[in-house]
């Protein structure tokens, strides 16, 4: 089973959109570029940010803008955008043996378990702001560029 990508995709969209404002054009073909994506996803993870508030679009239109504060904008907020409320971190394989100790107890034992660790994760993201994200690629960049002004 492959793992969605959609929501780290997501943040890198919002993310590229705040950087390069203003400095290229923010054409689904240039974030796909980066995101190494098709435009036909980005197009369709930035008309699900579109849908929850966190971006405003024109059709026709390369100038994206993020509609909110970027330290208003969680990253639970964005994991809701893409993924939705009933999207569940953790998959359980319904597929087991119910005759076998291991098959027969270890949905219910690793819903618990899993619950547990959502939650965590969940109160997580609240707390990490796309700001927070930006700021952190920002000064990535600036020591990779200074770490080659050194050599």
């Amino acid at each position: 089973m492959r793992i969605s990508t959609r929501f780290s995709d997501s943040i890198h969209i919002l993310a590229f959109i705040s950087i390069y404002k203003g400095k290229l054009p923010l054409t689904s073909e240039n974030i796909a570029g980066s995101v190494k994506t098709s435009p036909v996803v980005v197009r369709r993870l930035m008309s699900a940010l579109r849908k929850a508030g966190l971006l405003k679009t024109v059709h026709g239109s390369a100038d994206p803008q993020i509609a909110r504060p970027l330290d208003q904008i969680s990253l639970y907020d964005i994991f809701l955008a893409v993924e939705g409320p009933k999207r569940h971190l953790f998959t359980i394989d319904e597929k087991t043996a119910p005759e076998c100790i291991v098959g027969g107890n270890i949905q219910a034992t690793l819903a618990d378990y899993y619950h547990q660790a959502e939650v965590a994760a969940e109160a997580k993201l609240v707390q990490f702001k796309l700001a927070d994200v930006i700021d952190s690629i920002l000064v990535k960049q600036a020591q990779k560029e200074a770490t080659k002004e050194r050599k």
